[in-house]
């Protein structure tokens, strides 16, 4: 199963604990250092669609950047832009699929692209 994509931090245990999760299932997914490479806002949007829900779920509100700026998020495309402006907003880890995006918290989570 290559087409898994982890969108990850090193710096986060979650993030690493999700790709062990992942790795230990033997899914050997391509890894995106998000802070490194920031995605753009079409790849965003297909994120968001595939993610599905409420988009603010992939906003990391805690963060004192968005403390300081106080972005509005009420919608999609507020929300895309937000992360494509502030790439460390973006919750993660998040793992996408061809067809489905799940965010790793818990871990476990990523057990539902694997089925």
């Amino acid at each position: 199963m290559s087409n898994i994509v982890i969108y990850h931090n090193p710096k986060c245990s979650k993030s690493r604990q999700t790709l062990e999760l992942l790795k230990s299932k033997g899914v050997e997914p391509e890894v995106v250092e998000y802070l490194k490479n920031p995605l753009n806002e079409f790849e965003l949007k297909s994120i968001l669609q595939k993610l599905g829900g409420d988009g603010k779920q992939l906003v990391r509100v805690k963060e004192e950047v968005f403390k300081e700026t106080k972005p509005s998020i009420d919608s999609h495309e507020e929300i895309v832009k937000v992360l494509a402006k502030f790439p460390k907003l973006m919750e993660r880890p998040l793992v996408v699929s061809a067809e489905r995006a799940v965010l790793g918290r818990p871990p476990e989570n990523v057990l539902e692209l694997l089925s």
